[in-house]
């Protein structure tokens, strides 16, 4: 974080009969403040390192960072205020004697004179091992290989080099790439509510792998509720700070107090957030999904015959189709079929063949762009105009004639894109699937954690669902999500949705019975909602049972099998014999009044052989899939 940044907002400048000897006074009376925010190591909660921040005259307009540097910009003394605040931070760490490294804050153009001038000047009166310079993010590096002498001349006195608000402004991945920082800090916008915000949890996950890879060392700034910093530790972030491990202050702390050191060894894993809409790029791995079906195929001129298009047909049997462009631009389609059936009458041949080949081609064509996503492809499925199916359609790049597709083709890659996706999240509750189920339960094994895995599952609902439609089932499902969505603590508590009526719930929460007792007491008040008044009556619907007798059944209630991993025996049990245990405990709640019931993981030497192998492994797919997926 850099000094300049560190306040949201400036004060007012001081006014324009204050000139450029206002700054300069300043630093010749020795008016300037250092403040030491401290940088946090998620291992072990030990502070490694404070950021030296500079704060002007308290209660005067120039009190602020921002306004600071923003008066000095406009007096044009910059780089001199840089060079006073890096001194008065040095001097009040030294009497402060604090352990660790002092970070501090300095501009290119800064860094570049203070080379110019000798780096060693800056360490005079602390050892430069310990002191972290901060590339801030305001000016850009006209040149970076005339910059990576300066980053040289750091290393060689013995400081390390950072870059500060990763993400933001100038800070990209060629200065990461070319400056090889030891250092990087993560600008604040991608840690804020990094807990609830899918997309930035991806860029730091890509953040932290790029780290990994050039061997440099990851600060997460603007940390600032328990929710951030647990995610964040989880995912391997080493270090951090912000207003929740400690504000900037005169007289900095430390050691962090109890409640912080609380929250970092937390021994709850913490939820990270899932993208609950994949597109098809992501989903299939990468690729747009039109580009994977392009058939590469000639094209023909406006001006071209219909002898010309005979003639390709002839020598391209496997052609569906032939586009018409008008120089790169597809202007109609001939499908193969309806060519040939219509060129075969009598006398079609002599009276067509010389003719435009316009006369037999559908001047207005399906067109998909290459970058088209699945859900603009989707649309075409159920739009009106189904011509698709049986001429194919046309693929462009940017308007330009890039080749055709099939019918079949596009049901294909639409399909394949939505099981995919399907397997991250639930295509109908948006809650994660298989993979990220799979994922918590292994970073809750691997880390020993305790928890109570609970497989939920509705009783009499496909009665339901063959009384009223699939339409209406499905709200019911939602309704169920949505219940226990209500119910689990978002930082503890991961909800997936396997599949049908089967959703997972792995409880970290304490309160979890109580928690899981309340889903079930307000999901089946709430599931009479659903039925018509007279069945609300009749306490439930006449149907048919599996074996096509007439049976009445009762309402659709929720039961929930739940399966007790004490913390430290997270590895003794397997993905498979959890989900097996699930499904025991599942169908002894769906015959309990309570619809609650619990196994101990401990009891499955005891459990497991009640069922044969067969029946472990089609229950074991049921209750968890994600163990096989």
């Amino acid at each position: 974080m850099s000094a300049r940044a560190s306040t949201p907002s400036a004060s007012p400048i001081v006014g324009a009969t204050e000139g450029p000897a206002s700054i300069e006074a300043l630093i010749a009376q020795r008016q300037l403040r250092a403040v030491f925010q401290p940088i946090v190591d998620f291992d072990d909660g030990a502070i490694l390192g404070y950021e030296g921040l500079i704060r002007g005259p308290a209660g005067s307009p120039l009190e602020s960072p921002a306004a600071l540097f923003a008066h000095a910009g406009a007096a044009g003394c910059t780089t001199a205020l840089e060079r006073a605040a890096a001194d008065v931070c040095i001097d009040a760490f030294t009497q402060l004697g604090c352990n660790g490294k002092l970070f501090l804050n300095f501009s290119a153009g800064a860094l570049c004179q203070l080379a110019s001038t000798g780096i060693g000047a800056l360490f005079a009166r602390i050892d430069a091992q310990r002191v972290v310079i901060e590339l801030t993010e305001q000016s850009a590096i006209a040149d970076l290989r005339e910059f990576t002498p300066v980053v040289a001349a750091l290393r060689a006195a013995g400081a390390q080099f950072a870059l500060d608000d990763y993400g933001s402004a100038n800070a990209s991945m060629n200065v990461w790439v070319q400056l090889q920082p030891d250092v990087v800090k993560i600008d604040r916008f991608f840690i804020q509510d990094i807990a609830n915000t899918p997309l930035k949890f991806e860029a730091v996950r890509a953040m932290q792998h790029f780290a990994q890879a050039s061997g440099a060392r990851l600060v997460a700034e603007g940390i600032e509720n328990e929710a951030d910093l647990l995610v964040l530790r989880d995912m391997g972030i080493q270090s951090g700070q912000g207003f929740f491990l400690g504000r900037p202050d005169a007289q900095p702390p430390r050691k962090l107090d109890e409640r912080t050191r609380a929250a970092i060894s937390a021994h709850h894993i913490a939820v990270f957030p899932e993208a609950t809409r994949q597109s098809g790029a992501s989903a299939t791995g990468g690729g747009a999904p039109a580009q994977k079906m392009v058939v590469h195929a000639p094209a023909l001129p406006r001006r071209a015959t219909n002898n010309d298009v005979l003639d390709l047909f002839n020598r391209m049997p496997d052609l569906h189709a032939v586009a018409v462009v008008e120089g790169e631009t597809p202007v109609a389609l001939i499908n193969r079929r309806a060519f040939m059936d219509r060129y075969a009458l009598p006398y079609h041949r002599e009276l067509f063949g010389k003719k435009a080949c316009l006369q037999f081609a559908n001047a207005q064509p399906v067109l998909i762009e290459q970058t088209m996503s699945v859900e603009q492809m989707a649309a075409l499925l159920a739009s009106d105009d189904q011509r698709y199916l049986a001429d194919g359609f046309v693929i462009t790049d940017n308007g330009r004639y890039a080749g055709l597709g099939t019918g079949e083709s596009l049901v294909r890659a639409v399909t394949e894109v939505r099981i995919q996706a399907a397997r991250y999240a639930n295509p109908l509750t948006f809650l994660p699937g298989n993979i990220p189920i799979s994922s918590h339960i292994e970073r809750l094994q691997s880390h020993d954690a305790g928890f109570h895995a609970c497989y939920v599952d509705l009783n009499q609902f496909k009665p339901f669902n063959d009384q009223y439609g699939y339409w209406q089932g499905d709200e019911v499902l939602k309704f169920a999500a949505q219940v226990l969505a209500d119910v689990c603590d978002p930082m503890r508590d991961f909800l997936g949705h396997v599949g049908g009526d089967d959703f997972l719930i792995l409880f970290q929460s304490e309160t979890w019975r109580e928690r899981a007792s309340r889903a079930i007491e307000t999901f089946n008040a709430g599931a009479l909602r659903f039925y018509a008044p007279a069945d609300r009556l009749a306490g439930g619907i006449h149907g048919e049972d599996r074996q096509g007798h007439p049976t009445f059944f009762s309402f659709v209630t929720m039961a929930i099998g739940c399966v007790h991993i004490a913390a430290g025996t997270g590895a003794q049990h397997g993905s498979e014999a959890i989900a097996s245990l699930a499904a025991i405990a599942k169908r002894r709640a769906k015959q309990e009044a309570a619809g609650l019931v619990v196994i101990e993981g401990s009891d499955s030497a005891e459990l497991l052989p009640a069922l044969s192998h067969g029946e472990v492994y089609a229950e074991a797919q049921r209750a968890m899939p994600a163990a096989h997926s």
